[in-house]
């Protein structure tokens, strides 16, 4: 048994970005421990705390161990960048070196065997999820833990994109900033067919109430998503993403897996 820690910017990233790899891990017998960097609260409000409330209902439905907040604020995404709500930092202001101390802490308190991050851009670009790949990237280093970025297919992102955007469910976006975004296909080292885990990925993003029943587009998108034919969902989230920093390939966890590359076996 591998443990493997999933390190994510906010509530329903989880499921978006790994929730098959999560399912299929925790199916083949390996112990996940999901983390957030973020609360996913961007303002104070009577609802504050509800999104991790939800981040635990769906690592439970995907079968991981347990459900970890890092402890900082959600950054929100857009030109303003709000001040510290009282007692927490946002985490785009986090020191990188202070968080990627914390997760480091948590990779060895675990005896983490890989970690799940981001890629360099965060996927599309959110200061968050930036912030994740360099808080992640120093954690690895620090704990001597193998990681690999959840990624998209750039060339994938473009042709998605266009019915999107003529939808005008994409708003925020614009078609050349999109062809920047995930990683060249050239550079994904390994992809993980989760088509047999559909089911507890789509029932995952259901537990995610908040944003899904939200008024914006990005809330259509999900509903959208949610009400579609398993088929349908199984088309479109069969298949996950990572790159490797280094290139290796093969198996994601390997059956006899190793310890990290600085850690007894």
């Amino acid at each position: 048994m591998a443990t493997i820690v999933a390190f994510h910017a906010h509530p329903d990233d989880e499921v978006l970005l790994t929730g098959g790899t999560i399912a299929r891990l925790a199916a083949e017998g390996h112990r996940v421990i999901v983390v957030v960097a973020c609360d996913g609260d961007v303002k104070d409000g009577p609802e504050q705390g509800r999104r991790l409330e939800e981040l635990r209902a769906s690592a439970a439905i995907l079968g991981a161990d347990r459900a970890v907040h890092l402890g900082y604020a959600d950054s929100g995404h857009g030109p303003v960048l709000y001040e510290d709500p009282p007692g927490r930092t946002r985490f785009a202001r986090a020191d990188v070196e202070e968080a990627a101390g914390r997760l480091a802490a948590l990779l060895a308190e675990e005896h983490a065997d890989l970690l799940l991050s981001y890629d360099p851009h965060g996927g599309y670009g959110h200061r968050d999820h930036v912030r994740v790949h360099q808080v992640g990237a120093q954690a690895a280093r620090l704990a001597g833990v193998r990681v690999v970025e959840a990624t998209v297919p750039r060339e994938l992102v473009v042709r998605v994109a266009r019915p999107l955007l003529v939808l005008r469910l994409l708003t925020r976006h614009r078609l050349n900033e999109m062809r920047g975004y995930g990683m060249p296909q050239s550079v994904i080292t390994h992809r993980i067919d989760v088509r047999r885990y559909a089911g507890q990925k789509r029932a995952a993003l259901a537990a995610h109430r908040t944003p899904v029943s939200g008024r914006g587009r990005s809330a259509r998108a999900f509903r959208l998503l949610l009400r579609s034919p398993l088929p349908v969902f199984r088309a479109v989230c069969g298949t996950e993403w990572f790159p490797e920093p280094g290139g290796r390939t093969g198996e994601l966890v390997a059956r006899d897996h190793a310890a990290g590359p600085d850690r007894p076996a």
